[in-house]
This record gives structure tokens, sequence and C-alpha cells, in this order.
């Protein structure tokens, strides 16, 4: 079976350079030229003298401490029709409930409890609604301010969503997180679709309460199982990326799972991790080359 080994980094940071390409090409006794996806960036080198445990091996302890992502994989299969992504910390830098807390003066407190949810020291769905019961009165205004002063888009994340299309795949937002924000995100970055639960209001004002059923751990991968049947995808044709203890069972069943800067325990069961690139890094993952990114 022919492997590809993908380096990549951050593109602020170049570091794929061809000193560390030739050093990992000859660990893996490859004499063949590598292709190169963008110069400093991201290289493949493709290979059969190992298995992909090994080479893995090999080449973690050639990056050493430079930021440099390994991805080693098979050849075969590396171009998803599907792509299913969690939003707060993955397609966008912040945590949408910690950002509304900080309008009522709470954002320690909730984040507190939003960081042991999503290393998975504490049940998902409780801690939604302690989180969301905390913010009772606050005015449904505020999560237009939130959006338009405290939400940023994780870098790469448009560009990766746009190629994925571009070349026919289908891309779904499912968030733990809420509507307001998963609209307002697949808007933005290009999403076919969003998922998130619902934040009651009235009179102006949050409630206190999420609408029901919760969507959580197992309702992110029942979305994935539903799309790949109503598409009439293998799950080896998915690709599924996120970065806390509720998108595990999505990452685990999607033929390629990613952790994004994820927490510990997502980070050792995914298939992938990547801890420095930007979002990119799933292109590169795939063989896109930057020349074939789509921009707008």
């Amino acid at each position: 079976m022919s492997l590809v080994a993908t380096l990549v980094s951050t593109p602020t940071a170049p570091a794929v350079d061809a000193e560390l390409i030739g050093r990992a090409s000859d660990a893996l006794g490859v004499s063949g030229t590598a292709t190169v996806l963008m110069s400093g960036v991201a290289a493949d080198i493709r290979f059969d003298g190992c298995d992909a445990s090994t080479a893995d091996n090999i080449l973690r302890e050639i990056v050493g401490n430079a930021r440099v992502d390994v991805f080693v994989q098979p050849e075969a299969g590396r171009r998803k029709r599907l792509l299913i992504a969690d939003m707060d910390s993955t397609m966008i830098r912040q945590e949408c409930i910690d950002e509304l807390a900080a309008e009522l003066g709470l954002k320690d407190r909730i984040a507190a409890i939003t960081e042991r949810a999503m290393r998975g020291e504490i049940e998902f769905e409780p801690a939604l609604l302690e989180r969301v019961g905390l913010l009772a009165g606050l005015p449904v205004s505020a999560i237009d301010t939130v959006l338009s002063n405290r939400i940023q888009l994780m870098p790469g994340g448009r560009t990766l969503v746009q190629t994925m299309k571009a070349n026919g795949a289908y891309c779904a937002l499912v968030s733990g997180g809420f509507t307001h924000f998963t609209k307002a995100v697949a808007n933005m970055i290009g999403f076919d679709e969003n998922q998130a639960n619902t934040l009651l209001e009235a009179d102006g004002k949050l409630t206190g309460k999420v609408g029901q059923p919760i969507l959580g751990r197992e309702a992110k991968r029942a979305r994935l199982e539903y799309l790949v049947a109503e598409k009439g995808l293998a799950f080896e044709e998915t690709l599924a990326v996120g970065d806390g203890a509720n998108d595990l069972s999505m990452i685990e069943r999607a033929g390629t799972g990613v952790a994004y800067r994820a927490k510990p325990a997502v980070a050792e069961a995914a298939d992938i991790r990547v801890d420095h690139g930007d979002l990119t890094a799933l292109l590169y993952l795939q063989g896109y080359a930057e020349s074939d990114f789509v921009l707008s």
C-alpha cells in the first residue's frame, strides 16, 4: 500500500524547508522528489518502505520541536466528499457561550465550566444547561454585539470550505453551541448547512433555557451518519474536525477524524492532529496544493 507523509507548518511561520524535507525523505528511504504543496509551508513525501505508525514516529523525531504537523496516511482516498465541522474553537477562535457570559461579567465562571466539559471531565449536556441558566435575563441584542465585536473566524476556514465545495464536497457545520451563531458563521464561511442548539427567549431576553433535544456528542455523530446515507457516501469519504470531547463520536466515526488544536483526549483519539497549522492544513492533508485553493 502506497503511503504519503505530509509535513505542514502555519503559513505565518513557514518551517517546511528543503533541509527538513530532505532529512525526512532520507529517513523514509525515499530517493524521489517530494511534492511541494506550498513553498515553506507544506509538502508531500510518498513512500512504501515502512508502515504508517513507524513513519509517523520517525518523522516526529526528525521534526522535534519545530512547529510542524505530521500526517501519514494511505495515498488512495485522500480527497473527501463530506466535511463535518465543529464551530467553537474550531471554525472560530472563541467559545460563544463564554463571550456571551462576558456581557454579564461572568466569563471566568462560565469559561471554567466550558473548559471542563470540552476536556470530557464533566458531561456536556448538564454543563450546557448550567451555563445557559446563568445567562438568564441577558438581552437578545447582546448576541449581535458579541458576533460583531468578539467572534473571529479561524484562519483558513473559508478557504477550506470553499475549496472542498468547488471540488464537489458537501460541508456541514454542526455545533453544540447556538443557532444564532452557527447561522452567521456558516454564512460567512460558506457551509452548506448548519445545526446547533436554540437559546430560548422571551420579551427580548434570554430565558436561561435551551430548546430540546440538546445537540451534543451523539447528535453530531448522528448527523454525520445521516449525511453519509443521504448522499450515498462511504464513511471513508468523510472528514470530521473538532477540538472538544463532544466532538469525539463524529471524529471516531468519520473516515478521517481530525483533532484541531484539541484537548488531550481528543488529540489522542483522532486519526490526525493539527497542532500548528491553520485550517488549510486540512486541504494539504487531502493533497490539495496552494494553486488549488479557492480564495473567494
